[in-house]
This record gives structure tokens, C-alpha cells and sequence, in this order.
């Protein structure tokens, strides 16, 4: 077991499973069929948008329930620069830089709350944003939504649909998973840490908490148009209720069963958004909400750290099992030294002598 593990700490062994795993992603959609290929593409969608969300709670420790409103405000501005022709460089542009634009203006306005003042200003967010959605009609179609068809796969790829879609998902969620590992890891993941941990030290530092709180709000929320671009590739529609509250206690759940503060636990994130209420539902469709709360308690209790955590649990596990094994083999006592002279035998308990 133990040489197992030192194999996959080894760089040249992670190395070679990071070109299979991407060589496996590559060739899958040509194989799959249109179920698989459209279920991952989903997968990679909320893949990103948990992993901004990740970005604001799991490494700077923001209390952050508003993340689905940016996922839907990149989706709508992506679905009107297509039915208005526009470039789709432009468009994911626009999709991206407008939902960061907006968590810069709510950051400025609510980083200096306190955790329980900011989660209520967040939480307004899909609140307000549903029923705003259906006012603005002229730019988002109303109650009915709107349908944006723009992935489409060119003629000289010979791919499909569904495979297209499945590639655009791959290279713009790949390229964002790899930015987000690559600022996590950094200065400024660091800085976002030590502000998780403790304010107060951060600002003897010379880390403003403030100006990394904004920052990382503005960065998850770019993040959230990211996943809205690629939830209009994938779906090609979208409506009020793609930013409806409950999608964004659903964001919630899934990173803290995939793990927060993970890289690794936000794929596992959009992976379990996706598939676990197909597979509740499959079961018993009433009985959905109860299922998942279920599944949620059952992690929170045993896998604290979310399921990305498994494989350091199982480890520690069987650490503990050969340790208690190996102490507990001989059970002879070692033997005692002989007392020194002019003692009772009992350590500590010299007899007296000299003066009374």
C-alpha cells in the first residue's frame, strides 16, 4: 500500500495520468452516445460555476449565495449577442466581462458587511434577478426565455452536435479550471488563506482582507459568466428560471459535497449536480429533496471535507488499523529495572537520611 502511494506522489506518475485522463476526454464524445456526451457537457457547465463559487467560499471563506445569477446573467447576454449576430469572441467576451463587472459593484458595496450581512445581500441577487428577467423582456424574451443556437458544429469537422458542444465545453471549462489552480496556488491564493483564517493577522501582514474579499468576488462571479456562456452552448436556451434561488442552494450543496477549497472537489461538484437528481429521480421522484438531504448530512457527518477527501480518509484509516495492529502484536511487558540500593523499590519513594 505504501508503495503504491509514494508511486502516485511521484511527478512523472501524476504526469501520466494527467495525458491519459486528457487523452480519454478527447476520444470520448466520438464514442459516446448523445446522452453521455450531453450529460458531461452539463457536467462541465456547473464544473466551472462551482468552482467560482469555490473561488468565494471555500478559499476566502465569503459567504456567497448568489452565484447562479451570474451563471444566468452571462447565459442572457451570450443568448442576445447571438440572435443579434454578433462575433462569438465578442459575445463570450461580453458574457464574461458583464457578471464581473457586476460582482465588483455588489463586492465594493457588501465586502466590508460582516458573513451573515453579505450572505443576505447575495441571497437578494436570484431573488431580484428572476422577476427582473421577466420585465426585461425585449433583451431576455420574457417568462417564455430565449433560444440561442450558435454551437452547431461546422461542416468541415465532421462532428456532430452533441460532440462539438462536448469540445467547446472541454477547452473553455479546461482553460478555466487550470486559471483558477493556477491562482489558488499562487501570491494570491496564499493571501486569500491567511484572510480565510484570520482577518486580523492578514491586515498585520499588510493583506487587506477588503481588497482581496472584492477580488475574489469579482473573479467568482467572472467565473459564473464563464459557465453561463457554456450553459447556452450546451442547452441553447435559457430562462428566468435558470438563475431561480433553489439552483443556487443546489451550486451550495454541490461544492460542499465535492469538497470546498478543492480544485479536484469542484469537478466532483458538477459531477453530482448533474447526475445525482437524475438518479433520485429514477428512484423515486417524489421523494427527490429527501434523497439529496440525505446524501448531503450523510457527507457532512462522515466526509467533513467533502468527497474529494475519500482517498486521505482511507489513507488515514489504514494507517491507524496497522499501527493499532503492529502495538497491539506483543502485549509482554518490557521488564523492570532493579530498584537502586536504599530504596523501597517504588520510584520516587527514596528512604530518608540524616538529620530529623
Amino acid at each position: 500500500m505504501s508503495t503504491s502511494l509514494s508511486l502516485l506522489r511521484s511527478p512523472w506518475v501524476r504526469g501520466g495520468l494527467l495525458v491519459l485522463v486528457a487523452a480519454l476526454l478527447l476520444v470520448a464524445p466520438l464514442v459516446l452516445p448523445v446522452f453521455w456526451n450531453q450529460s458531461l457537457a452539463r457536467v462541465g457547465v456547473f464544473a466551472v460555476a462551482v468552482l467560482g463559487l469555490n473561488l468565494i467560499m471555500g478559499y476566502t471563506g465569503v459567504v456567497s449565495l448568489g452565484q447562479i445569477f451570474f451563471l444566468g446573467v452571462g447565459a442572457y447576454v451570450a443568448a442576445y449577442g447571438v440572435t443579434n449576430d454578433w462575433n462569438i469572441v465578442l459575445v463570450f467576451v461580453l458574457s464574461v466581462l458583464i457578471p464581473g463587472a457586476l460582482g465588483l459593484l455588489i463586492a465594493l458595496a457588501a465586502a466590508r458587511l460582516g458573513g451573515l450581512a453579505i450572505a443576505m445581500v447575495t441571497i437578494a441577487l436570484p431573488i431580484v434577478g428572476v422577476p427582473l428577467a421577466k420585465r426585461l423582456s425585449e433583451f431576455t424574451g420574457g417568462s417564455q426565455g430565449i433560444s440561442a443556437r450558435f454551437s452547431g458544429a461546422p461542416e468541415w469537422t465532421g462532428l456532430d452536435n452533441d460532440q462539438w458542444q462536448f469540445y467547446i465545453v472541454l477547452v473553455i471549462g479546461g482553460a478555466a479550471f487550470v486559471l483558477a489552480r493556477n491562482l489558488v496556488r499562487g501570491k494570491f491564493g496564499r493571501a486569500l488563506a491567511i484572510v480565510r483564517d484570520n482577518e486580523a493577522v492578514a491586515s498585520s501582514m499588510g493583506i487587506s482582507p477588503y481588497r482581496y474579499k472584492v477580488m475574489a468576488f469579482t473573479i467568482a462571479s467572472m467565473f459564473g459568466g464563464v459557465s453561463g456562456f457554456l450553459y447556452l452552448a450546451a442547452v441553447q436556451y435559457t430562462s428566468p428560471e435558470t438563475m431561480a434561488f433553489h439552483h443556487s442552494i443546489e451550486l451550495l450543496a454541490a461544492m460542499v459535497i465535492g469538497g470546498a477549497g478543492s480544485i479536484i472537489g469542484s469537478l466532483i461538484g458538477g459531477a453530482y449536480y448533474v447526475f445525482v437528481p437524475q438518479i433520485t429521480n429514477a428512484i423515486a421522484a417524489d421523494l427527490t429533496a429527501v434523497i439529496q438531504g440525505a446524501i448531503l448530512l450523510i457527507v457532512l457527518f462522515v466526509l467533513p471535507g467533502g468527497l474529494v477527501s475519500l482517498p486521505r480518509t482511507i489513507r488515514r484509516l489504514l494507517r491507524r488499523n496497522s499501527g493499532s495492529g503492529s502495538s497491539g502484536a506483543d502485549h509482554t511487558p518490557p521488564p523492570r529495572e532493579p530498584a537502586p540500593a536504599g530504596t523501597s523499590g517504588q520510584p520516587g519513594n527514596t528512604e530518608r537520611h540524616g538529620n530529623t
